[in-house]
């Protein structure tokens, strides 16, 4: 067995290692999400906290780890007789991302079924990790019918397996660590907010720490049981202090002036529900317990709020979590329990420092609605350019310009929104992501099929009912069951896949209205972050002048494509056939590359073809390319002013489409344009 690297040789990462320690104290705090750049100790840390976790008794012999105190009276091992218990230390079980459902959850016992004939559960990890720790590494990857059983599992603490005649339930409770790089895409909202705490560790700017780093590495590489060795002694401490701690724990006394400073932090940073002060609440004493304390002061409920609020705080879409401080000690210094500095001549001894006139909603230093505690940037995407220098128009839209001429400067993009999905119907195959549907080898199980090839994914039920008519004939005479090639049955499942998404960007003159093109430039960048979350490979085309270039060829780096968005300059005359051709063209080289994976083409447009003879025409028959080849599109309608001429929604039929106006791109609006698309492309196959 390898030798972990010890926890208290961890540099740095005082958050981190805090969290950690918090919640091996008082498990009901609910786990911890660890963000970060890559090479940072996320694994490392988390790794080392099991070796520190005190032993725990179970009933011996039982798979489920029940305690001997308190046995689960519906454990399938069960009933337990009293006695006959053991100790061991607690397990810490690691879930890869692509684990399948039943290693997860566990299933029906093959060998026993078919050799035996009997139908026997086998555990998954759900049931290893009840009493110990259940470790995610680059949990944001994981699979969506793996996240779904972790919800029910970490709501209910307990899991429940109905499936392939095997109807099993079996405590789940475990300490549930996971760790990401949020530059590979977020959290589901729902599993976010089932990890009690969050932890952002970036790698230090200190040359002197970063040398500690690499000499510690270095020797626990050389030799890691001497490496660990030599701190045995801190490991020791820190155990004991663990246990000190957790027998402590129920004499701390949670007040009702720490309880008012929870209530309302969360208030003021307007966190959804009550998970948020429950879990405050749980980490105040927690940490109040670790430093040898039976009060809860308001240091414990401020540095509590730096560790639970942060991930659950109402923000933006796409801001990076976090709190501002300067706002939570004015809070916590509002709602504390010290003498008022304007006392009342006429003191009430029921009354709080929350039930003044100045402790309304309204009142703080940000007002109604204050932003979630986040403080606007200095130089955000808008950069006042929305507000200053709007271009010229007549009729709505700028006048026709030569080609070539009129060029100007880029329109920084507007702030980014929370798109719905946009997906592609069908059912495809392509690689797994999280946008579209697809066969998948992860997923949810939907039905079975003889194998092509060999035999990868058993489904145990199908092979069963085709083998069963012939028992008789083969001469069964035992309890196994006769099984030949031809009964095996595939498994087919259902999971998400990723697509390619193309923009397709109008930048010509028609479209440079600098207000305008502000908006279209955030609205492209919404999509942009969207598709990138959700996996896809993404490209850019733009058109204007005389020709159109690939701006960006499809790529999965939405750093990349942000940045050429927002560098895109304006002007010229619009060719929009041009552009339509040029990406068709790389749908075509991208169909030869990768041809599993199905394209969706975004065309940002007001619709208006100009430059060479017939280009309303020349459009139209590129447009009609993209239909014959049952390519899903969205034309987003970009025309304005007080006269529309309808255009975008001509390319749209041309396309095979659906087209919407950019005011209708945003989230609630794009529900009804998924049904669009994938009405449309139905219509059309």
């Amino acid at each position: 067995m390898t030798t972990p690297f010890p926890f208290t040789a961890v540099v740095g990462q005082d958050d981190l290692r805090l969290a950690l320690l918090l919640n091996a104290v008082s498990p009901a705090v609910g786990g911890v999400l660890v963000r970060g750049e890559k090479g940072t100790a996320k694994s490392t840390a988390v790794r080392a906290l099991s070796a520190l976790m005190p032993e725990v008794d179970v009933v011996s012999e039982c798979r489920f780890s029940c305690d001997p105190g308190s046995p689960d009276p519906g454990c399938p091992d069960g009933p337990h007789e009293p006695g006959g218990f053991a100790s061991r230390p607690a397990r810490m079980v690691e879930l890869p991302v692509g684990a399948s459902e039943d290693r997860l959850v566990g299933a029906l016992d093959i060998e026993r079924a078919l050799s035996e004939g009997v139908k026997a559960f086998e555990p998954g990890l759900l049931a290893d990790a009840h009493r110990g720790i259940l470790y995610v590494d680059e949990v944001n990857l994981l699979h969506d019918h793996l996240v779904d059983l972790l919800l029910d599992a970490a709501a209910m603490g307990a899991s429940y397996v109905e499936r392939e005649g095997v109807s099993v339930r079996h405590a789940a409770r475990f300490l549930l660590v996971g760790t990401m790089n949020p530059e590979e895409g977020e959290l589901r909202p729902q599993l976010l907010d089932r990890f009690g705490l969050t932890v952002e560790v970036a790698a230090s700017r200190e040359p002197e720490q970063r040398v500690e780093v690499v000499r510690r590495r270095l020797a626990y590489d050389d030799d890691p049981a001497g490496f660990a060795a030599r701190w045995a002694e801190e490991e020791a401490d820190v155990r004991a202090r663990i246990v000190a701690a957790k027998k402590l724990l129920p004499s701390v006394r949670l007040g009702d002036d720490a309880l008012r400073q929870i209530a309302a932090t969360c208030a003021a940073f307007e966190v959804d529900g009550m998970r948020a002060d429950i879990v405050m609440a749980r980490t105040a004493t927690a940490l109040a317990a670790w430093a040898g304390r039976t009060d809860v002061l308001a240091e414990d409920v401020r540095q509590a709020a730096l560790l639970a609020l942060p991930h659950r705080r109402r923000r933006n879409p796409f801001d990076a979590p976090g709190l501002d401080e300067d706002k939570l000690d004015e809070t916590l210094e509002e709602f504390s329990g010290d003498d008022d500095p304007d006392p009342d001549p006429d003191p009430d001894p029921d009354s709080g420092p929350d039930s003044g006139p100045d402790s309304g909603p309204d009142s703080g230093p940000d007002g109604p609605g204050g932003g979630g505690g986040q403080p606007a940037p200095e130089d955000g995407p808008q950069g006042g350019d929305q507000e200053a220098r709007p271009e010229a128009e007549q009729d709505g839209q700028p006048q026709p310009q030569p080609a070539g001429a009129g060029e100007q400067s880029a329109a920084r993009a507007s702030e980014p929104f929370r798109t719905k999905v946009l997906s592609v119907p069908g059912l495809g195959e392509g690689a797994a992501g999280r946008r579209s549907r697809a066969r998948t080898e992860h997923g949810r199980t939907t039905g079975a099929r003889r194998p092509k090839g060999s035999l990868t994914k058993l489904h145990l039920a199908a092979t069963v009912q085709a083998a069963a008519p012939h028992q008789r004939a083969r001469g069964r005479s035992g309890p196994g069951l006769v099984v030949r090639r031809d009964d095996l049955r595939q498994a087919t499942r259902e999971g998400r896949e990723g697509n390619l998404v193309l923009f397709v960007v109008d930048a010509s003159g028609s479209m440079a209205a600098r207000q305008r093109m502000s908006a279209v430039k955030g609205a492209v960048l919404s999509l942009l972050l969207d598709a990138y979350q959700r996996r896809d490979k993404v490209g850019l085309v733009t058109f204007r002048g005389s020709g159109a270039e690939v701006a960006l060829p499809p790529t999965s780096s939405v750093e990349a494509a942000a940045a050429r968005l927002e560098s895109l300059p304006t002007g010229g005359r619009t060719p929009l056939s041009a552009g339509l051709l040029r990406a068709h063209d790389v749908l075509r080289v991208e169909r030869l590359r990768d041809p599993a994976r199905r394209p969706l083409v975004v065309v940002v447009t007001d619709g208006r073809a100009t430059g060479g003879p017939e280009p309303v025409a020349l459009a139209g028959r590129a447009a009609r390319l993209f239909a014959a080849e049952g390519v899903a599109s969205v034309v987003v309608d970009c025309e304005s002013g007080p006269v529309r001429l309808g255009l975008a929604g001509q390319l749209a039929g041309e396309l095979g489409g659906t087209a919407v106006t950019l005011d209708e791109l945003r989230a609630d609006s794009i529900a009804g344009l998924v049904k669009d698309v994938q009405g449309t492309s139905r219509r059309a196959a």
